[in-house]
């Protein structure tokens, strides 16, 4: 039996945890492939006309999926940290599906996401809806999500380490794991943290590629994936209060924690165009940059972004970083 999985949303950052479990499991596991041209259109045409880019691509690949498989996979996210939520649209993924996909009736697993202190989402009970479906026993589950959650520490450590996101889910592909480490750039001009949500700095074709851009200007990379979840969360403790998606305070906390390490000339905010929550954490990164005099940029992306403009936000950025930090060796010589 095949499951596909959508190669969009939080894919990039869950999916050696998925992957595993179903392969556990015995299903056959189809990856949709990287965003083309074609699958944002599809999900485009599908989906309402204002719902963001990551949406619109999420629906696309769905589409994509039920072409190549029997079942598309399509998590309900509430929470996976008390007392903290995931963005109203991912509260309702499947709802949404449902509602603009036709073909997706009866061929949609959607558990319910609701943790209260687990980013690693591996509670048993969270899949018992493949026991209703497929006749599963809560033994089977179990030890599925056990070798699953311990593949999915694993992909944690590789970046915890320094591997971004998507190096990282390349070496759990290929098996290479820690063997990759070495991957990991240190001898570049300047370095920048690229912050944002992993599917819109991941989704190369909405980002464009744009790490893969910075570092080919040989700009050193740190992104919020790389700061343990802990650390994220102990640099927001002098807010009052935290934000109320999990996954903005990751950046933000990421983010503070950049702007107090001294190998960081500068700070790059990747966000989707019309996403709410990010307006916010935007707002308070930028803010934030300018009390700790670091530069910051934001390159905000939909399915209409140019790339032209995008190269030439990053090349003036990159140089300007340069620039600076000449002028401070030049100083000190």
């Amino acid at each position: 039996m095949k499951i596909a999985i959508p190669h969009s949303l939080l894919y990039y950052y869950y999916f050696p945890l998925w992957d595993t479990f179903f392969k556990e499991l015995g299903f056959e596991v189809v990856d949709t492939g990287p965003t083309t041209k074609d699958i944002l259109d599809k999900g485009s045409k599908a989906a309402v006309a204002d719902i963001c880019a990551p949406i619109k691509i999420f629906t696309g690949h769905v589409i994509e999926g039920l072409e190549k498989a029997d079942y598309v996979f399509v998590p309900r996210f509430a929470r996976i940290k008390k007392p903290e939520y995931f963005c109203p649209k991912f509260m309702g993924l499947p709802d949404i599906i449902e509602g603009t996909v036709e073909e997706s009736k009866g061929r949609v697993i959607s558990p319910i996401i609701n943790e209260k202190n687990n980013e690693n989402i591996s509670s048993p009970k969270v899949y018992e809806i493949l026991i209703e479906m497929f006749g599963f026993s809560h033994r089977e589950i179990r030890l599925a999500i056990k070798r699953a959650e311990e593949v999915f520490e694993r992909f944690k450590k590789l970046m915890h380490k320094g591997l971004s996101c998507d190096k990282a889910l390349d070496s759990y592909k290929t098996g290479r794991w820690e063997e990759d480490l070495r991957r990991v750039k240190k001898d570049g001009d300047v370095t920048i943290a690229v912050l944002g949500y992993v599917y819109d700095v991941y989704d190369s074709f909405i980002s464009m590629n744009v790490v893969k851009k910075l570092e080919a200007l040989g700009v050193n990379i740190k992104t919020f994936e790389m700061v343990p979840q802990e650390v994220a969360y102990d640099n927001l403790k002098h807010y009052r209060k935290r934000l109320f998606w999990t996954f903005s305070n990751r950046v933000l906390g990421a983010g503070l924690h950049y702007l107090k390490d001294p190998e960081v000339d500068g700070i790059i905010h990747v966000t989707a165009f019309g996403c709410g929550p990010d307006a916010i954490v935007g707002r308070f990164l930028q803010y934030e940059s300018d009390v700790a005099g670091k530069p910051f940029t934001t390159l905000r992306v939909d399915e209409h972004t140019g790339e032209g403009h995008m190269i030439t936000r990053i090349e003036a950025f990159v140089d300007m970083l340069k620039r600076k930090k000449w002028a401070k060796l030049s100083e000190v010589l």
